[in-house]
């Protein structure tokens, strides 16, 4: 049975696609609304979601059809295409997913992918609160300020940076990641090439899944945050993300379904007297 069902004609070979993992506070789907939105793309596939919790949902502005839990967004002309998650792989599926989800890469022939997750705030150290980092502002201007950094992870599989979309990520000022806490405290044991990644679901295990002779040349993007109102750690990510593509946005769009999506509609206060 096919992963990939693909709902109009379009080449993924050469494409640098990005994938949301769902982890804390739901940053990278979010980040992924703003993407799709900012670009203007489309859903232009959908994935077998067995191995996710079913869900169902009303498109974008009253778009004809439903959402499903796995989808695939691009337009012509864009070199980047994007997955949006919008349910939780199953627990017994893990596994079964992250193969799907690796042999789809690998098979679309795609030039790099980008993994964006979020990690828990808590956890961090004090050299990670106190970091000081460039954020690219609405102005297009580099800047100084005192913000949560974003960092990047680069898998030991991942093939050489060197003539993908992340040849550049050494002129910016996004450091490398380390685990803030130790998976198991106290252990001696190695635990792996793939720091602990607090707060990142399946992060870690897709990234320890890549074989040795993958040649995609993989990223992570992570961005530590604490559960609540995450729409601006969602604007920082994606912001971070289209740099490292080099994706021009001139305009930011929030997606029409925040309004009112993204918190639930206003209680009614006749409830309360």
């Amino acid at each position: 049975m096919s992963f990939y069902y693909p709902t109009s004609s379009f080449d993924l070979s050469g494409k640098t696609l990005v994938v949301p993992i769902v982890s804390i506070a739901n940053i990278g789907q979010l980040a992924v609304d703003l993407l799709v939105s900012s670009l203007s793309l489309r859903a232009i596939g959908i994935f077998d979601s067995r191995d996710l919790i079913p869900v169902v949902g009303g498109r974008e502005d009253g778009e004809e059809g439903v959402t499903t839990p796995l989808e695939l967004f691009g337009k012509d002309g864009c070199s980047t295409v994007v997955i949006q998650q919008r349910s939780p792989i199953l627990v017994s599926r893990k596994q079964e997913f992250i193969n799907s989800l690796l042999k789809f890469i690998h098979e679309s022939k795609f030039s790099a992918v980008v993994f964006l997750s979020g990690v828990d705030l808590s956890n961090r150290t004090d050299a990670q609160m106190l970091y000081i980092v460039f954020v690219l502002l609405e102005a297009c201007a580099m800047l100084t300020e005192p913000r949560t950094p974003t960092y990047y992870i680069q898998p030991a599989n991942s093939p050489a940076w060197e003539n993908s979309p992340f040849s550049s990520i050494s002129q910016l000022p996004i450091p490398k990641y380390t685990s803030p806490v130790p998976q198991h405290p106290g252990a001696a044991q190695n635990e792996g090439p793939i720091p602990f990644i607090p707060g990142g679901g399946l992060t870690r295990r897709i990234l320890s899944s890549l074989p040795e002779t993958w040649s995609v040349p993989t990223i992570s993007i992570l961005q530590f945050v604490l559960e609540g109102d995450n729409r601006y750690d969602a604007s920082l990510l994606a912001a971070v993300a289209a740099k490292v593509l080099s994706l021009q946005i001139p305009e930011w769009k929030q997606p029409s379904s925040w309004r009112q999506g993204l918190f639930g509609t206003p209680h009614d206060q006749t409830l309360y007297g």
